[in-house]
C-alpha cells in the first residue's frame, strides 16, 4: 500500500476505524497485547485503521496489524469491542472516531514491516497496558480483558478454535 493512496480505503462511514488486537499467552497464562505507537504523538495505541473497500473488517484489522506492528497470526470474525477516541486532524479540528477491535492471536512478528521506521512495538501484560494508553474507552476495553474471558464472548469463541 503506498501512503497517500487512500482511493482503496472506505470512508463511507465517517470516523468508523477497525483495530487488530495481537495477543499471545505467557508460559503462565498472563495475557499479554501487542501495542504500537501513534506517528504523530508516540502514544500507545492498537494497530488500527480506516476499512478496506469491499473487504470483511476482520480482514481489515489482520492488514493493519501487518503493516502497523508486523504481526502475523488468527484474526477472529467477531470483535470483542468497540471505543471512540478524539483524533485531531492535520488542520486542528478534532474528529470522534469509532474503532471496531478484533482480537488476534499472534503466530509471530517480522522483523521487517511496513512501518517499522515510523512506529515501536512493545508487549504489555493486558492490565499494563490499560495503563498506558490515553484513551479512557480503549483502556477499559483493555481493563477488561484483563480477567479470564466469558464463556461466550468473541474471544472465547476465538480461542475455541485453538482448544
Amino acid at each position: 500500500m503506498q501512503r497517500g493512496n487512500m482511493a482503496h480505503r472506505d470512508r463511507t462511514r465517517t470516523g468508523a476505524q477497525i483495530a487488530a488486537l495481537p495477543m499471545r499467552w505467557g508460559s503462565d497464562g498472563t495475557l499479554y497485547v501487542l501495542m504500537v505507537t501513534a506517528r504523530g504523538s508516540g502514544r500507545w495505541v492498537m494497530p488500527k485503521g480506516w476499512r478496506l473497500n469491499g473487504g470483511a473488517p476482520w480482514k481489515t484489522a489482520e492488514h493493519e496489524a501487518l503493516d502497523r506492528a508486523g504481526a502475523i497470526g488468527h484474526v477472529g470474525i467477531n470483535p470483542i469491542g468497540r471505543y471512540r477516541y478524539h483524533r485531531v486532524m492535520s488542520h486542528g479540528l478534532v474528529d470522534s472516531c469509532e474503532v471496531e477491535v478484533f482480537p488476534m492471536v499472534v503466530e509471530r512478528l517480522r522483523r521487517d514491516w511496513k512501518n517499522r521506521k515510523t512506529r515501536r512495538r512493545r508487549w504489555f501484560e493486558v492490565s499494563e497496558a490499560a495503563g498506558h494508553v490515553q484513551d479512557v474507552e480503549l483502556a477499559a476495553l483493555l481493563q477488561s480483558l484483563s480477567t479470564k474471558p466469558p464463556r461466550r464472548t468473541a474471544l472465547r469463541r476465538l480461542l475455541s478454535w485453538f482448544d
